[in-house]
């Protein structure tokens, strides 16, 4: 589906999970510095020039951010325009007329820059924590989808389901300026998800963490056809991957490789799968969804990615597992000053 973004703005960010990095002297940052930091990059992502800062929610030792609209609210007083949002708010395992008032509070602090991405949940840690069953996983995502978008019409609320007690013509507050909270569906691969975000009017946000992008084109061909069947205009299509930039490819797999194995080791173990190898990280730069390389390597694998996919937003998930905050800086000041010029340039696109 490969399509000319000549002329269409194109949007350029990064997202966190608020990853714990490490200090100088190799060991890792304490929890409630690793959060502060998280502050000082949505600064330097603006002043590097990105358009999104992202903050996705987890609940584990190596990825303490449980609370990203509270980091998101301290980054927005200290910026003026970068827009702000969930790299993903499991709306599962919460409450939808929660999500709406804190990202409609954000979007009040923020100006009108705020942004919800809402997900199933890869991560099901929260399930258990917040006391719901992993069996009920479908119904509960579809459910509060449902009710979410009743709530961000911001017009009094009637609903009635079996996750949470019904609502009866109640009213919910704040409204954002706008009167519409731009709201995505984080997608891994799932087509039903696909056609329930062009349901309901939300962006697709494409969470590609491996394998050959181009395989989601199916994805967003069926969204484009789905979001006309039901009355929309072309809605935004977003790509969420890792990856990491230095001044050359060798130094960017340098710092990424060690972080990336350690990641992987562990989720792979978790799920029964066998370990990493360095020659399944070279066949994922080459092939796969893992930008690691220069700003111009990086800028032309996501400039064809986009292409491909028909997407006019990239979001770059920068750091993964205990990398040094250092490099974690250059990154975020290489995508914004270098990356992102020369993706708008190769797509022959405009700024937002």
């Amino acid at each position: 589906m490969a399509t000319s973004l000549t002329g269409r703005p194109v949007v350029i960010g990064v997202d966190s999970f608020g990853d714990v990095t490490t200090g100088g002297d190799g060991a890792p940052l304490p929890q409630p510095e690793t959060i502060r930091e998280l502050v000082a990059e949505g600064v330097l992502a603006e002043q590097s020039g990105l358009d999104f800062f992202g903050l996705g929610e987890h609940h584990i030792e190596e990825m303490p951010l449980s609370a990203p609209d509270l980091v998101l609210a301290a980054v927005a007083a200290r910026t003026s325009r970068i827009h702000l949002g969930s790299a993903v708010t499991v709306l599962s395992s919460d409450d939808p007329v929660r999500v709406f008032q804190r990202y409609a509070t954000l979007d009040a602090l923020s100006s009108g820059r705020a942004e919800v991405i809402l997900g199933r949940g890869s991560s099901k840690e929260s399930f258990p924590l917040f006391g719901f069953d992993l069996a009920d996983y479908d119904r509960l995502f579809e459910e509060k989808v449902e009710l979410f978008a009743r709530v961000r019409a911001e017009k009094t609320v009637t609903w009635s389901g079996t996750t949470r007690a019904s609502l009866n013509g109640l009213p919910v507050y704040p409204h954002t300026a706008s009167g519409s909270l731009p709201t995505w569906i984080g997608v891994g691969g799932n087509p039903a998800s696909v056609v329930r975000a062009a349901r309901y009017g939300f962006s697709l946000m494409l969470a590609i963490i491996g394998g050959n992008p181009v395989r989601f084109a199916r994805l967003s061909q069926l969204y484009r056809e789905a979001t006309r069947q039901a009355g929309f205009d072309p809605l935004p299509i977003g790509v969420h991957s890792p990856g990491h930039v230095a001044a050359t490819d060798e130094q960017a797999q340098e710092e990424y490789w060690p972080t990336y194995e350690t990641f992987m080791l562990d989720a792979r173990r978790e799920r029964g799968f066998p370990p990493i190898t360095r020659e399944y990280f070279a066949h994922e730069l080459e092939y796969g969804s893992l930008y690691v390389g220069s700003p111009d390597t990086v800028a032309r694998r996501i400039a064809r990615t986009m292409t491909a996919l028909d997407a006019n937003r990239f979001d770059l998930k920068y750091g993964m597992g205990p990398m040094p905050h250092a490099a974690v800086l250059d990154n975020l000041r290489l995508f914004g000053t270098e990356v992102a010029p020369r993706v708008r340039e190769l797509l022959g696109a405009a700024a937002p």
